[in-house]
């Protein structure tokens, strides 16, 4: 089995595209369309990395990654902080997240990002 990602997006299109994409990669793919159980979700799927989106229900990503990486087991997965959003790169840092990836986002470099992160 490969390596597996949550992934937090209010976006149906966005959550099916990357389902589909990652899955053909070998990737175990499991979404969420709100963090009102984010603790609860992570320990269902047991994710080895996070994809954050910045706008998700209910509380928002910051919030979200914030919850994520103050809770003592599960602090160390690597989230990825993802967004239209011009700034993201300082909301990534106020959130605590891993990393950032801009959205519209290239595959390639989501790729990339997945294999760096998850070493």
């Amino acid at each position: 089995m490969g390596k597996s990602v949550l992934i937090f997006d209010d976006d149906e299109d966005i959550l099916n595209i990357l389902v589909y994409l990652l899955e053909e990669k070998g990737w175990k793919v499991n979404t969420r369309t709100s963090c009102v159980n984010i603790i609860n979700d992570i320990e269902e799927s047991k994710p080895d990395i996070i994809l954050m989106d910045n706008w998700i229900p209910e509380t928002g990503g910051k919030v979200a990654t914030q919850t994520i990486k103050k809770h003592p087991e599960h602090k160390a997965i690597p989230v990825v902080y993802f967004s239209a959003n011009n700034d993201i790169e300082t909301l990534a840092a106020e959130a605590g997240a891993d990393t950032y990836l801009a959205k519209p986002f290239d595959l390639d470099h989501l790729e990339e990002l997945l294999a760096n992160v998850t070493r």
